[in-house]
């Protein structure tokens, strides 16, 4: 939506944000459309969804609304990365050991501590000992 192609009444609509599309007919729950810092989205309770384009938000229908919550939520680059290797259990935490790549480089975590690799470990020669060994060295240091 553009300045230039902005029309009166479409200048009144838009401030009369946000708009109720109308209720989920599964649970009763209202659903508004709204233009937020990041864009047009949809809101049903605390649930959003984002919405393709501004002039969306004065035609989107109730069953379009409900088809974009029956989708995933998308992140975009916060989306968590898949683990690069799952290593085994940790006998402190007994939960999985996972080897990730993070913004600081590669690292493994139980879910709760996190311990980068150090200078001579290796992505592809990682083993479950030396993960448990860098996971409890972290824990001794916090």
């Amino acid at each position: 939506m553009t300045l230039e192609r902005v029309t009166f009444e479409d200048a009144l609509q838009l401030l009369s944000l946000p708009r109720t599309v109308g209720l989920d007919p599964s649970d009763g729950q209202e659903i508004t459309v709204q233009n937020g810092p990041y864009g047009p989205y949809l809101k049903k309770g605390s649930d959003t969804r984002n919405i393709a384009t501004e002039e969306e938000l004065l035609t989107i229908s109730l069953e379009q609304c409900l088809d974009l919550l029956a989708q995933p939520k998308k992140f975009g680059r916060r989306a968590a990365k898949p683990p690069l290797k799952e290593l085994g259990i940790d006998p402190v935490s007994e939960k999985p050991i996972l080897l990730k790549d993070g913004q600081w480089g590669p690292y493994v975590t139980d879910g709760s501590t996190n311990a980068s690799l150090q200078l001579g470990d290796s992505v592809e020669e990682i083993t479950d000992e030396r993960a448990v060994e860098l996971l409890a060295e972290r824990r001794a240091k916090v």
